[in-house]
C-alpha cells in the first residue's frame, strides 16, 4: 500500500484525495497539508489521519511515501524542493513551475536524486484520448499530418485565481499543447498565436487574455491547431480532430445523455457535460492509477519531467508570439 500525502486541498486536491481513498486500491492518503481549516476538516472527513497546516511538517512527520502536489502553480517550485530534499516520489499539477530556469533547477535536483516523478497532464488519459493513441500506434491513421484541438471553458475563472495562475497559455492551454505534441509524436519547433479578450473581466490589467488560437509546427512536417476560449455560453467545449495519410480520427463532446428533441426549428439536445472535472472524471483516475503503479513496479512513468518542460516551453512561446505578433522558435525559449 502506498502512503501518500496531498499538499492544496482546492478542487484538484480534492480530486486527488477521494479518487485514491474510494477508486485506488493500492494506495492511501495518510496525510494532508493545507491553509484551510475547511479544506482539512475535508481531509479528516475523508478518513485522513494526518493533518497538517505546514508542508515541512508533513514530509517529515505524515509517514508518507509519495506527495501529491496540488497546490497554487506560485508555490510549486518550493513545494518540489522540499519534497525532493524529503526523498519522497511525486505527482505535480501542471505547470510545474511558469519559469523555465526554476524548471531546469528542479529537473538538476530530480537527477541527483532517486525520486521518480509524474507531472499531471490528466487528458492523455481520458478513455477517448487513449483510444485515439491506442489506433495511431497501430497504424490504423498512417502518418498523422494535422491535429486540430478545440478547448473552451464555459466561463473563467475568478480574477484572483488568474493573476497568479499563468494566464490562458500556461494555465489552460498547455494541456492542450501537452496533447498535440503527444498525438503527433513528434517535437514542436515553432509556434504562432493570435490572441484577444472579448469577455467582461479586466484581463489586460494582468496580461492575459481569453481567447486564441494557436498553430504548431512539428519536426515531422505536420501541424497542430489549437482554439481556446474561456466565454463558451453553450457548455465545455471538448473536441479533437486526427487527420493522416488514411483518414481521420475524431473524439467530440461529451454529454450527460444522447436524447434530442425535433419540431419545426430544428434539432435541440443536451449541453456538453459540465467542467474539466466531470468531463474528464475518468482521467483523473487512470492518470493516479498510471502513478500508483509505477511506484509499485519501480517503473518510470509515463508522464516524464521533460513532457512538463516541453509543455512549457510551448506555453511561454505561444504567450510570446501573441504579444510580438511573430512566429516563436522553440529554441529561443528552451
Amino acid at each position: 500500500m502506498i502512503k501518500i500525502g496531498v499538499v492544496g486541498l482546492g478542487r484538484i486536491g480534492k480530486v486527488h484525495l477521494f479518487n485514491i481513498q474510494h477508486i485506488i486500491s493500492d494506495a492511501i492518503v495518510t496525510a494532508a497539508c493545507s491553509g484551510s481549516e475547511k479544506s482539512l476538516e475535508y481531509a479528516k472527513k475523508h478518513n485522513v489521519k494526518g493533518l497538517f497546516t505546514s508542508f515541512d511538517d508533513m514530509l517529515s512527520e505524515g509517514g508518507i511515501d509519495a506527495v501529491i502536489i496540488a497546490s497554487p502553480t506560485v508555490l510549486h517550485f518550493e513545494h518540489l524542493k522540499l519534497a525532493i530534499a524529503a526523498g519522497k516520489h511525486i505527482f505535480c499539477e501542471k505547470p510545474i513551475d511558469l519559469s523555465i530556469e526554476n524548471v531546469k533547477q528542479i529537473k538538476n535536483l530530480l537527477d541527483a536524486n532517486p525520486v521518480k516523478f509524474m507531472v499531471g497532464f490528466n487528458r492523455r488519459y481520458d478513455p477517448n484520448v487513449l483510444k485515439i493513441k491506442k489506433e495511431l500506434n497501430e497504424g490504423k491513421l498512417g502518418a498523422p499530418q494535422s491535429v486540430k484541438i478545440i478547448s473552451r471553458d464555459p466561463g473563467p475563472p475568478p480574477m484572483e485565481f488568474i493573476k497568479t495562475s499563468g494566464g490562458l497559455f500556461l494555465d489552460m492551454a498547455i494541456h492542450d499543447f501537452d496533447l498535440a505534441r503527444y498525438l503527433m509524436n513528434s517535437e514542436i519547433t515553432e509556434v504562432y498565436s493570435t490572441a484577444s479578450i472579448f469577455g467582461d473581466l479586466p484581463l489586460e490589467t494582468v496580461e492575459d487574455v481569453d481567447t486564441a488560437v494557436t498553430i504548431l509546427k512539428f519536426k515531422n512536417k505536420g501541424f497542430a491547431t489549437i482554439e481556446n476560449s474561456r466565454n463558451s455560453t453553450y457548455g465545455y467545449d471538448q473536441r479533437i480532430e486526427v487527420f493522416g495519410e488514411k483518414g481521420l480520427l475524431s473524439s467530440q463532446n461529451k454529454s450527460d445523455d444522447s436524447v434530442y428533441f425535433a419540431n419545426n426549428s430544428g434539432l435541440h439536445g443536451p449541453k456538453p457535460v459540465g467542467f474539466f472535472i466531470e468531463r474528464y472524471k475518468e482521467s483523473y483516475i487512470n492518470i493516479l492509477d498510471s502513478f500508483v503503479q509505477c511506484l509499485e513496479q519501480n517503473n518510470d512513468s509515463e508522464l516524464t519531467f521533460q513532457d512538463g518542460l516541453k509543455s512549457l516551453a510551448i506555453s511561454l512561446a505561444a504567450e510570446k508570439s501573441s504579444k510580438q505578433n511573430r512566429t516563436v522558435l522553440l529554441s529561443e525559449i528552451i
